[in-house]
């Protein structure tokens, strides 16, 4: 059988063709597509997920960013109708009919994706579709043994996508965290092999220690910035303390003493002298020679062009020495406001 032909467009043609825009459920945090959460147990996902549900089928604000007013579908399957009952109870006097639930659906490849679809047509006002959690919605006896854990779960994974690309939706999936974590890349603790996250357009990842009631939701995707959101759990909600977005966060990562080299060579026009005589000037003694030319090299772009300073190396005898220029166009205006 003779394959279709690639449907290929010219960039031209694409650059000149109006598209409609991605559509955000939470501005700047929810975009349409596949968003997964992942927090462990009993953490109060699940509380955050019904006040997602009952702010977006209300147009109501979520944490100060706007929602797109639509129908929601959240699908509570480790919970009964009763205690769904019960939190609406806790959290609302007047619920919004556009806010729909069920607990109990077929699993991924034997029906759920069909009932999704048909629950769209009923309800054609819904644009967020609500998982709570993913593991339930799973075949148990995937095909995980035959195919391997990654295709099944990026088959699991894309079966989901094509709906919500398909049918132009937000669909949230509540995941598990792995028990240990991973202190160099918070999203490795979500549970399952890299086919879940690689398929996911969003990933989400909420941070929170036994009995405190602050948490942190560090959020990344393909239409989204990397940010990262300070909660406070009070009476049955997930309040914002504090959210950071990637700028700050990237300046967070830059060692301070750059910062305090910028301040540093903006009294001079030009600068030339080894790292040791650069550290001894800055009056640094915790940072050695060899880490600081490995920060410039690195940050340089980041922290020294944004402030009018050049900066270059250049070897004489047995010393290199670094060279910095101030161009005196010292605007304030850098990238990290430096």
């Amino acid at each position: 059988m003779i394959p279709e032909k690639l449907s290929i467009v010219d960039a031209d043609t694409l650059l000149s063709t109006p598209l409609e825009k991605t559509l955000f459920i939470v501005e700047g945090l929810i975009p349409q597509g596949v968003t997964l959460l992942g927090g462990s147990s009993k953490i109060g996902k699940s509380w955050l997920m019904l006040r997602l549900g009952l702010q977006v089928a209300q147009g109501l604000p979520l944490w100060g960013l706007r929602t797109q007013r639509c129908d929601v579908l959240y699908l509570s399957l480790e919970d009964t109708m009763s205690r769904l009952q019960s939190r609406l109870y806790r959290l609302t006097d007047e619920a919004p009919p556009g806010l729909r639930f069920a607990t109990v659906c077929g699993k991924l490849g034997s029906g759920l994706e069909e009932q999704i679809t048909q629950a769209l047509c009923d309800y054609p006002a819904t644009k967020l579709v609500i998982i709570d959690t993913l593991q339930k919605a799973r075949d148990s006896r995937s095909a995980a043994g035959k195919t391997g854990l990654y295709s099944a779960d990026y088959d699991d994974m894309s079966a989901l996508k094509q709906i919500a690309d398909r049918q132009g939706i937000a669909i949230v999936l509540v995941h598990h965290l792995r028990k240990l974590p991973d202190g160099n890349d918070p999203f490795n603790q979500l549970s399952g092999s890299t086919g879940i996250t690689g398929a996911a357009d969003t990933s989400m990842v909420l941070l929170r220690q036994r009995g405190s009631d602050t948490a942190t939701l560090l959020a990344t995707g393909r239409d989204i910035d990397y940010q990262r959101l300070t909660l406070r759990f009070e009476n049955l909600s997930w309040q914002l303390v504090e959210r950071t977005e990637s700028t700050e966060l990237q300046r967070e990562q830059i060692p301070s003493v750059l910062f305090r080299l910028v301040a540093f060579l903006r009294q001079y026009t030009e600068w030339t002298g080894t790292a040791t005589e650069l550290l001894s000037a800055l009056g640094e003694r915790e940072t050695p020679s060899n880490v600081i030319t490995k920060y410039l090299g690195r940050y340089a772009n980041d922290v020294l062009r944004p402030a009018g300073i050049t900066y270059r190396t250049r070897r004489t005898g047995q010393s290199r020495l670094l060279c910095f220029t101030h161009d005196g166009h010292d605007s304030n205006d850098g990238k990290f406001g430096i």
